[in-house]
Parts: structure tokens; C-alpha cells; sequence
């Protein structure tokens, strides 16, 4: 499975100058909701995904995702994988477990989300996940933004990747695009206007 083609065929590989949810900048943006509109195509990339996790003999009792993004890639991970699916969402700003969702003491949990880049929400929805007795086993994307190490890639962490070290990061493929802080970034300087196409502010 290509997953790069895919995308591009979906039209979600966006090219232009975007504001990134770090705040960073970039001439390329991942928009994995243009893939995710085709059912059979989510079913089929989720499938993909199960497929990697199941090889490496992880064991996982249920997916968690962080809302809005990563909700139908947790979704169809989950139903791949024959598993409980929940969710966290923010509330006054911070990620939280709510309606009627509990983790039980010692769940094995896998966090998964459409696209990591440094992993910020999904360490805010492991954390709350851990702070109800869960355990938080690994993450999952469809796509990695190639800021963290996953699982058979070549690519290294770099010091933004908030993911530890020692649990498994799962994904279909890596994105590279050159990133820039706003203050360095040659597409400001060109006299462009970043644009925020992301769930968050958007």
C-alpha cells in the first residue's frame, strides 16, 4: 500500500504555507480527514495498521484516541483489532475522559491518532488515560511526521518528539516536509500569510 499516493490522491497532501498546531511553519500539510471520508479506504488503511501491531505481538485491550483528529483512525483501528474504543476531548483547554468513559486499573491502552508530529495530544490523552489506572502500551498513526521514531523506519526521534522512548510507535508512513520556526521561515519572508487548515483554531 502506497500511503503517500493515497494521500495524494485524496487530495489531502496540501501544498502552500500553513501554520502548524506547535506553531511552527511549513510549505506542506497532512490533511488525513480528505482520506478518512472513504469509508473503505479507512477500513482498508486501519486494517494496514492492525496488521503492524498484531505482528509485533502487542498486546492491547483498547484504542484511545484524542478528539477531533484522531477519532475516526482510532475508530476503525479499534474495529480492526477487535477492541474497545474511547476517547479524551479537551475541556477549558485541557485533554479529559468524559461521558461515562473509564479506563480499569491496569487496561492496556493504545493511543492512536490520524498523524503524530512531535506527539502532544497524544501524550495529553495518555496521561489522562494513566492517571485513571490505565497503561498506556503504544501509539499509532496512519501517517508520522517523521519528528518521532516509528516502529521498521529508518528515521530517528528528534529532541521535539514528546513520545517515550521506551513504548512502540505504530504508522503507515513517514511525511518529511521542512518545518520552520516563524521567525526563520523563508515563505514569511516571501511575504506569505500562514493559514491554520487543522482542526484546532480552525
Amino acid at each position: 500500500m502506497d500511503i503517500q499516493q493515497l494521500y495524494k490522491d485524496a487530495g489531502a497532501l496540501l501544498e502552500g504555507h500553513f501554520l502548524l498546531s506547535s506553531g511552527k511553519h511549513s510549505p506542506n500539510y497532512l490533511q488525513s480527514a480528505k482520506v478518512l471520508e472513504d469509508p473503505k479506504r479507512a477500513e482498508a488503511l486501519a486494517k494496514e495498521l492492525a496488521t503492524q501491531i498484531r505482528k509485533s505481538g502487542l498486546a492491547v485491550d483498547t484504542i484511545c484516541s484524542p478528539a477531533i483528529g484522531g477519532l475516526l483512525a482510532g475508530y476503525e483501528l479499534a474495529r480492526a483489532l477487535g477492541v474497545r474504543f474511547i476517547f479524551t476531548e479537551r475541556k477549558d483547554g485541557k485533554m479529559t475522559l468524559r461521558r461515562g468513559f473509564e479506563v480499569d486499573p491496569g487496561e492496556k491502552v493504545l493511543i492512536c491518532e490520524d498523524i503524530i508530529t512531535t506527539g502532544g495530544s497524544a501524550m495529553e490523552a495518555a496521561n489522562e488515560v494513566e492517571k485513571r489506572g490505565g497503561e498506556v502500551v503504544g501509539f499509532a498513526a496512519l501517517a508520522n511526521r517523521g519528528v518521532c521514531k516509528r516502529k521498521n523506519s529508518a528515521i530517528e526521534s528528534q529532541k521535539e518528539c514528546k513520545l517515550p522512548k521506551d513504548k512502540p510507535f505504530f504508522a503507515l508512513a513517514d511525511f518529511t516536509f521542512p518545518i520552520y520556526e516563524p521567525d526563520e521561515c523563508p515563505l514569511c519572508q516571501s511575504g506569505s500569510t500562514p493559514i491554520k487548515p487543522g482542526s484546532r483554531g480552525n
